[in-house]
């Protein structure tokens, strides 16, 4: 079958995934990712559902070959070093590993935060690690979020994790019937319970540090900003809290559902792009650039919606001269949102269209995927996928049996652009033959 789908045609219905390495790559190989956390999870008595869903939660499963997030975190396991979350000195400390190896091993950052996990558990003296229920208050400390709030928001995301399920990147866990234990958390009220935005009506008011933007603004406001945050939804809320980020940006969306939080008002300036923030709002999107399945429909529709929101309060022109990338910005060194953001698409949705997800355009998985002359795995090699890539599917055919990446399948796809065909294992999608896409 081909791969299993993305987190927002999840959530009810299967196990999660997101963008993966095929078994052949050479950092990391399926097989030892999947060994990996069998074998921390055994090492520190940590259940493997817990610490693949904390992972998945953190970075689905993919460690960025040791680039680190907004927040200073490594690894598969995010393992962080900022001044309030220093999972990644404590996991030196227990496993005797250095830093550097805990930071770009995945092998070697996944059995670092089991044993931080392992820790924690000690800590809380839990009396049955069996069961997964129990386990909340550990993984709301992992965290190491700004208040409580945060920290249960992280959590619940760890346990809709557990409950999905996960399947990505030879890494599978089961969906599990869990019902968490929030113990202390039970009576802290849930972020989508807090005031809504500010500005927004579909936003939730959660406010920054107030060392981290300016009050006040010095120009009007002629520029709307995308972002893509290097982190986890729960996670750039958190760190636009800590005093010490000097960082923030007006609103955050979440990547599985669209949810938008407000941080900063937008008459106040927010510190997001540099020279552009006297004049700027910034909108961050969870997720990694390089990542192309982080951007879902819910977050591309949720987001312009947003958009064209402050577009036509502030008559803001809705297109691509004053909606801009943070890359677009002036003095700038960043690359988001990156060319995997659909821009033809989400401005569609800015301007009032109603375009239907581009149907015949996925996105595949894997790096170094062979493009082939024809559907077979003798037929020559036409070009070949460096990383996640979007493509155009033209039609689908049925041709050699490929087995790779723990799936098999006889159908591949007719790539346009690529003028050439690739097995449908490497094709983001959870079914074997690509529903709505014709036969060839």
């Amino acid at each position: 079958m081909s791969r299993v789908p993305k987190l927002a045609a999840l959530l009810g219905v299967g196990a999660l995934a997101l963008t993966a390495l095929p078994s052949n790559a050479a950092e990391p190989s399926a097989t030892s990712l999947a060994s990996a956390f069998q074998s921390a999870s055994a090492k520190y008595d940590v259940p493997r559902e817990v610490l693949v869903s904390v992972g998945f939660a953190e970075t689905h499963l993919d460690g960025h070959h040791g680039a680190p997030s907004q927040a200073n975190g490594y690894g598969v396991m995010h393992l962080a070093a900022n001044n309030t979350n220093k999972t990644m000195s404590e996991a030196s400390k227990l496993t005797g590993l250095p830093v550097a190896k805990l930071s770009k091993d995945d092998t070697s950052n996944i059995l670092g935060a089991a044993a931080v996990l392992d820790s924690y558990a000690d800590q809380a003296r839990l009396k049955d690690r069996s069961k997964l229920g129990e386990w909340y208050s550990v993984i709301a400390k992992y965290s190491h979020s700004a208040d409580a709030p945060t920290a249960r928001l992280y959590t619940d995301e760890v346990y809709k994790v557990i409950g999905l399920g996960v399947r990505t990147a030879g890494v599978s866990t089961d969906p599990q019937d869990v019902t968490p234990d929030r113990g202390a958390y039970a009576k802290v009220a849930p972020l989508d319970a807090k005031v809504q935005g500010a500005d927004y009506p579909g936003a939730i008011w959660d406010p920054a540090s107030t060392s981290n933007y300016q009050v006040g603004r010095t120009q009007a406001i002629t520029t709307i900003v995308i972002h893509v945050t290097q982190g986890s939804y729960a996670g750039t809320i958190s760190w636009f809290k800590n005093p010490s980020a000097q960082v923030s940006a007006h609103y955050v969306v979440r990547s599985s559902d669209g949810q938008i939080t407000q941080m900063v008002a937008e008459k106040d300036t927010a510190w997001h792009a540099r020279s552009a923030n006297p004049y700027a709002i910034g909108i961050e999107h969870e997720g990694y650039v390089d990542q192309p399945s982080w951007f879902t429909d819910a977050m591309y529709r949720s987001s312009a919606a947003l958009v064209k929101n402050i577009a036509d309060r502030r008559g803001i022109p809705k297109d691509r001269d004053h909606i801009k990338g943070h890359s677009e910005m002036p003095g700038n060194d960043h690359t988001d949102p990156g060319p995997n953001w659909n821009w033809d698409y989400y401005m569609q949705l800015v301007n009032d269209g109603n375009p239907n997800p581009p149907q015949y355009n996925f996105t595949t998985w894997g790096s170094g995927v062979n493009v082939r002359s024809a559907p077979k795995l003798s037929a020559s090699v036409v070009t070949s996928l460096a990383g996640p890539t979007r493509v155009f599917v033209e039609c689908q055919v049925q041709g050699d049996t490929v087995t790779a990446g723990g799936y098999t399948n006889n159908w591949w796809s007719k790539l346009r652009d690529q003028k050439g065909y690739i097995t449908n294992i490497y094709i983001d999608d959870p079914n074997a033959k690509l529903p709505g896409v014709p036969d060839c």
